[in-house]
């Protein structure tokens, strides 16, 4: 048991059964914690427990509660005996829907909802998934320096979706509740680039969808897209530090690997499956953007061609007491885990 968790410290922790729940489901109860999970529909739950004792860990200290982001009922109830709050939930998605709405609502929403919960409830430290996408977009092209804690999504910039909008206005909304309630230094965020690293089941989710669709041939030819790369073992490590280290409250933690376009992803996932028929072709950014004129989603990202942009992770490296997974590493765990999970 690690020497913060004490016998009867409770998490709950929302959004347990995506990618980055399940790896911080597993870190807290590793770490001695006991987890509460909330779940939109409780009928995951078994599905949820067999794939936590499937990678090996004691779910003796697991227990479940269903509540929605767009709904009251339950919250209060889902705090009780609650120490820390552990806020992952929020809508992600590949296709951008038609009214921004749909995403923003929920996101904002959602933070409200599970913050004034935890408030309510004397929650000792909220920890909040955030994004890079709150930190990073709708700035000058020509920026080369690495994005901060300081920094901040300018949502009147060029290139500004849906789904960045969402995350940046979610964030900002956690910083304004804990603020009017004088609790400021009582909440932490993780903001994570594109999460990849090993699955724990059969479901690709969002997170590993990139790279699987670079080994099922749906990707013919390799634009010039950036990406910045980080593993899902240093994000759920970074959520479960950032709930207790006095230093952590108070802060945003940026999180990202390295900095690469879609070919040098590619050359990865092909080298860890040699046998599999990887894209090789760069797609010409006038072919990106004739293609764009017939979907929507890629009009939402022509503004990104080519602009590879850096996080300065220091404070979360400090934080970890380590440096960060390489993101080679985390290409070649998800390629791997796609393949013999037979997902691909």
């Amino acid at each position: 048991m690690s020497a913060n968790a004490q016998v009867h410290d409770r998490v709950l922790l929302t959004g347990i059964s995506g990618f980055l729940g399940g790896h911080l489901a597993l870190a807290l109860l590793k770490a001695g914690y006991s987890v509460r999970g909330s779940l939109r529909n409780i009928g995951k739950a078994e599905a949820v427990r067999d794939t936590l004792r499937r990678a090996g860990t004691d779910i003796s200290r697991l227990e479940f509660v269903e509540l929605d982001l767009m709904s009251d009922k339950g919250w209060d109830k889902a705090m009780d005996g609650v120490r820390y709050l552990q806020h992952t939930a929020s809508p992600f998605v590949i296709d951008l829907p038609e009214d921004k709405m749909e995403l923003i609502r929920p996101a904002v929403e959602g933070t409200e909802r599970a913050l004034n919960a935890a408030l309510k409830a004397s929650v000792e430290r909220i920890v909040l998934t955030s994004s890079m996408a709150a930190i990073a977009y709708g700035h000058d092209k020509s920026r080369t320096r690495p994005f901060t804690e300081a920094d901040w999504t300018n949502l009147n910039g060029r290139g500004v979706n849906a789904y960045i909008e969402s995350k940046t206005l979610a964030e900002q909304r956690a910083w304004e509740i804990m603020r009017e309630a004088g609790r400021e230094n009582d909440l932490a965020t993780i903001n994570p680039s594109a999460i990849l690293g090993p699955l724990l089941d059969e479901d690709p989710g969002t997170s590993a969808l990139m790279v699987k669709r670079l080994l099922d041939g749906s990707v013919p030819a390799l634009p010039r897209m950036p990406f910045v790369i980080v593993d899902v073992r240093d994000i759920a490590e970074a959520h479960l530090k950032a709930m207790t280290a006095p230093n952590a409250g108070g802060r945003r933690f940026p999180m990202g690997e390295r900095s690469m376009l879609m070919g040098e992803v590619a050359e990865i996932v092909r080298k860890t499956a040699p046998n599999r028929k990887v894209p090789r072709l760069p797609m010409p950014d006038w072919a990106v953007r004739v293609y764009a004129l017939f979907d929507r989603d890629v009009r939402g990202i022509l503004n990104e061609l080519g602009v590879l942009k850096s996080l300065d992770s220091r404070s979360a490296v400090a934080l970890l007491g380590r440096p960060l997974i390489a993101a080679d590493r985390a290409i070649a765990d998800t390629t791997t885990a796609l393949i013999e999970r037979r997902i691909v």
